[in-house]
């Protein structure tokens, strides 16, 4: 039988009836029953009671027990991930339309862990994204489909992590380039493929893809930042469209996408902040919406949000001296600086005035003029939860306690471990200190460039190659 939320009849049964005749004269005074738990409260208890279960057995075992807990199973999560390239089971096949996304989450995994593949799986790969690739431009989810935004950034963010010049010579720019412009929107937004959604995850892959490429253009970017503008919430997040709720995918693309247009002094950056960092609990990872369940991926969505803030201190302290923490469009100021040595001198009208700034140049500048400061969110205890809690001993990374490894959350949660052990460096080519990598100094992963979530080292290797092309 279920539980019932009120008290027991049953209570008064071994009243006497003069006790309950007094009672009745002389009431009690009563008081509320509790409230029954929802469904929401019931999740988040059994969550906390997971997690809290694994972090008490992590403090009462012995030291080398610890260090063995604590460590990044290497080998295993390199199993796991070349398995999932040379094979995956027949529950894939409703990821047919997104086959570009795992090879982007493979890949990106094994390069962030120092490892590469053999020649002719990179091969093979390099040859399957090419059979996506649209004639008219943009690269879709498999052979015959066609293309869309979101499948493209995974795409060019797979060809980029394997870095050949057979990789990256293999993208057809001025193709791709007239299939974002199809996709463009008058109100800044873009469709991610035809007729489909207008979202800011179309925005940010949209910018993204042009910008890694060096193909963004006036046209590209025109009203995006009015775009992203309106879908900034109350809380201070940002949403996926105008007048829904703040959500940390949808925030890290919306900042990030601002970052790439030269736009991010447009954007309420201290409500931002106060909204983004408040999102990690008392599990020590974050949630993606507010009131709602820790998930490992938010490592990199909402960590990855927190690390471009860190790196936006000079436009945050600006706007915390304004007497008004309330900014629109009208109030902005046309000459803050949107980056450290860049300049956006955004209109009233969110565009970018022709000449006053290099948009193709703010991508490699912010990575490369880089300055340490403190992170704004709990660096230690966000690896804790990714090693402890979204690790699994025999390979890959998970949501959560009790749910599945699976290539997505080994991806995103691999990302924001990257991004919590340089948060303290100097130079993002300085190695981290120790006391900043949890466990074992063996545990460091490769850096990322965190506005497109690829590794550095192949970030720079397609900046000069694309340069270079642009040049010729």
């Amino acid at each position: 039988m279920k539980e019932s939320c009120f008290p027991s009849l049953l209570a008064v049964s071994g009243d006497t009836m003069s006790d309950l005749s007094e009672k009745e004269t002389n009431p009690p005074a009563t008081e509320a029953a509790p409230p029954c738990p929802t469904v929401t409260q019931r999740d988040q208890w059994m969550v906390e009671s997971q997690v809290f279960q694994i972090y008490h057995l992590f403090a009462t075992i012995p030291p080398n027990a610890q260090t063995l807990m604590m460590e990044l199973q290497r080998e295993n999560h390199m199993q796991f991930l070349s398995k999932g390239l040379r094979h995956l089971s027949s529950a894939f096949s409703v990821l047919d339309s997104n086959r570009p996304w795992l090879c982007y989450w493979i890949f990106h995994s094994i390069a962030l862990l120092g490892e590469s593949v053999e020649d002719e799986l990179e091969d093979n790969t390099i040859e399957f994204l090419s059979r996506c690739q649209d004639p008219d431009g943009g690269y879709a989810g498999g052979p015959g489909q066609m293309p869309h935004i979101a499948t493209t950034y995974a795409a060019v963010n797979t060809l980029i992590t394997l870095g050949s010049q057979k990789s990256l010579a293999s993208i057809n720019r001025d193709k791709l380039h007239g299939f974002l412009r199809r996709m463009k929107q008058s109100n800044g937004g873009f469709r991610m493929h035809d007729d489909g959604e207008i979202d800011i995850r179309a925005c940010y892959t949209a910018i993204s893809v042009a910008s890694i490429l060096n193909i963004l253009d006036d046209e590209l970017i025109q009203n995006v930042g009015d775009y992203i503008l309106s879908c900034q919430t109350y809380e201070g997040g940002i949403g996926g469209e105008p007048g829904s709720e703040a959500h940390g995918g949808y925030t890290f693309c919306g900042l990030a996408a601002m970052i790439l247009i030269g736009e991010a002094n447009r954007l309420d950056l201290p409500r931002l902040i106060d909204w983004v960092v408040f999102r990690q609990g008392k599990e020590c990872g974050f949630q993606g919406r507010t009131n709602k369940l820790v998930d490992g991926c938010y490592s990199f969505w909402q960590g990855g949000a927190v690390a471009l803030l860190q790196r936006l201190y000079s436009i945050v302290d600006k706007q915390m001296e304004e007497t008004s923490q309330i900014f629109t469009i009208s109030t902005v100021s046309e000459d803050k600086e949107s980056l450290d040595g860049t300049s956006s001198h955004a209109t009233r009208h969110g565009t970018i005035e022709s000449g006053s700034t290099d948009i193709k140049s703010i991508a490699y500048k912010f990575i490369n003029e880089w300055r340490a400061q403190e992170p704004l969110f709990h660096s230690i205890a966000l690896q804790q939860y990714i090693l402890l809690c979204a690790q699994e001993q025999e390979g890959g990374l998970r949501d959560k306690p009790g749910k599945r490894r699976d290539h997505y959350h080994t991806c995103y949660c691999l990302s924001g471990l990257s991004l919590c052990q340089y948060s303290l460096s100097k130079h993002p080519d300085s190695p981290p200190l120790p006391k900043v990598v949890l466990g074992p100094y063996s545990n460091l992963l490769e850096p990322i460039h965190p506005l497109f979530n690829v590794v550095l080292e192949r970030y720079r290797e397609a900046h000069e190659f694309f340069t270079e092309s642009h040049d010729h």
